[in-house]
């Protein structure tokens, strides 16, 4: 078991640096929200993995809200992510998508009759 648990902790100390420094380099707002969602995962599974070795299930409360605040930090930062300036890369709406593309169309058109 301890072998089990020592190789889970080194693997989530890697992942956990690997997400902090996701989060510090970006580039978009986007992939720091995501970053930090896999960070908050990260951690929540430590805190699992502390609870199974010790066998405690005192934890299970300090899981649950950790998720809930992780969840709902992810949820607010995407519905604001439309308002995000077009400078920083973010994820286009499909309304947004459907626009370039009529226009790309319409000036591919023009062009053709000229």
């Amino acid at each position: 078991m301890i072998v089990v648990a020592v190789i889970c902790a080194v693997l989530l100390v890697a992942a956990g640096v690997m997400a902090l420094i996701r989060a510090e380099k970006g580039p978009s707002m986007l992939n720091r929200t995501i970053a930090l969602d896999l960070f908050a995962t990260v951690l929540i599974g430590g805190i699992a993995l502390e609870a199974a070795y010790s066998k405690r299930i005192d934890t299970l409360p300090i899981l649950v809200v950790l998720s809930l605040v992780g969840f709902v930090g992810s949820v607010t930062v995407a519905r604001f992510a439309a308002r995000e300036k077009h400078e920083e890369k973010r994820v286009r709406t499909t309304a947004e998508i459907e626009h370039d593309e009529a226009v790309r169309k319409s000036v591919l058109e023009r062009e053709e009759e000229q």
